[in-house]
């Protein structure tokens, strides 16, 4: 089992993260979880994958995360469970003293349900990313002026793949996208004016992940649900419109490693701006696999030219602060390195650095 004294840190600052991200609910049941972690043997039985990990491990593997998915999966299966009466609902607080008895009690009794949850990764698949990504996309469609050919890596369920078909409110500032978009994402903005100005024609759009979320299933469905923190009723609307709108227009994700599926596609073509992007992916690939990326892509640049552009455009966290993200552009012919923004990491706001 991991050491009682690094599994209640991590607990301890994965509620502060969930109370700052604004889900007190989460936050309550982590640290109910972090006092319980020293002596109860089922709780820190569902952690047993993760024995020989330390504290950066236990980070890295988001194990903290995996244990309230889990619990929320439960309470989305089960909707009239004891559990599920005491979280909380749109019209309805919920109690997490009573919520944290409940879970201890089905983690005594089934154990097994919650680490075969926990033994997945999490995959959010958050929609308000796009609101990030955009800005982005449009910087690079205004350089380069060609039409986007898109490449996600770690695209999960593909929701973040039709980015261009959404409408955009950038606070008061500005908007973006078609108005009658079946998607509408709004986010705050700070620091210059966004570059909406910019028209954008994606013209080809591919995925990959290593283990893509197939959105025609109920379970994997009701997966990406369970991890999102049930007391953030926004982000649950996003998800479901946007699985509603992904589906219809029949958006598949190619299962496969990103290193090896770069590989395969991300060489630049003739009249096209190739756009490689990822969204908190990045950190959570090992690090042969992100070394890897990166050569394949520096390689792809040094043969990219202004009739054949290639972009990394990312959202991932700046080293050692994995609460905040930033959002960086590679471009090559070139390849300077930019960071555009720092964001939220749910896309709440955006500051804006262009």
């Amino acid at each position: 089992m991991p050491e009682p004294s690094a599994l209640t840190e991590v607990l301890k600052l994965q509620a502060a993260a969930c109370a700052a991200l604004g889900s007190p609910f989460s936050a309550a049941l982590l640290e109910r979880a972090a006092e319980a972690a020293p002596t109860e043997a089922a709780l820190r039985g569902v952690f047993q994958p993760w024995a020989e990990s330390s504290r950066r491990g236990l980070l890295e593997d988001a194990v903290a995360l995996r244990w309230l998915g889990a619990l929320h999966d439960v309470v989305l299966s089960e909707p009239e469970s004891d559990l599920a009466r005491v979280y909380p609902l749109p019209d309805r607080a919920g109690a997490p003293d009573r919520a944290w008895l409940l879970a201890l009690a089905r983690i005594r009794h089934s154990p097994e349900r919650i680490g075969d949850f926990m033994r997945h990764e999490p995959q959010t698949n958050e929609v308000r990313r796009s609101a990030v990504l955009l800005p982005g996309f449009l910087v690079i469609a205004a350089q380069t002026r060609l039409p986007l050919r898109i490449l996600e890596l770690g695209a999960s369920a593909g929701l973040n793949q039709l980015w261009d078909r959404r409408r955009y409110r950038f606070g008061a500032v500005s908007e973006w996208g078609p108005r009658d978009a079946k998607v509408t994402l709004e986010t705050d903005w700070r620091g210059g004016p966004p570059p909406t100005s910019c028209a954008v024609d994606v013209v080809e759009r591919s995925a990959c992940d290593r283990s893509p979320v197939d959105l025609g299933d109920p379970a994997q469905r009701r997966r990406l649900r369970a991890f999102i923190w049930p007391d953030q009723f926004d982000r649950l609307d996003r998800l479901d419109a946007a699985i509603a709108e992904t589906l219809a227009a029949g958006v598949t994700v190619e299962r496969e490693d990103a290193p090896v599926w770069a590989r395969r596609h991300g060489e630049p073509r003739a009249g096209l701006a190739t756009v490689v992007f990822h969204s908190v992916f990045f950190q959570y690939m090992p690090a042969p696999s992100q070394e890897a990326l990166v050569a394949t892509l520096a390689e792809f640049g040094s043969r990219a030219d202004e009739g054949a552009p290639l972009a990394w455009l990312r959202m991932e966290p700046p080293p050692g602060n994995p609460a905040l993200m930033e959002l960086r552009l590679t471009l090559w012919p070139g390849g300077e390195e930019r960071v555009l923004a720092a964001t939220h990491p749910h896309g709440a706001w955006i500051d804006w650095a262009g």
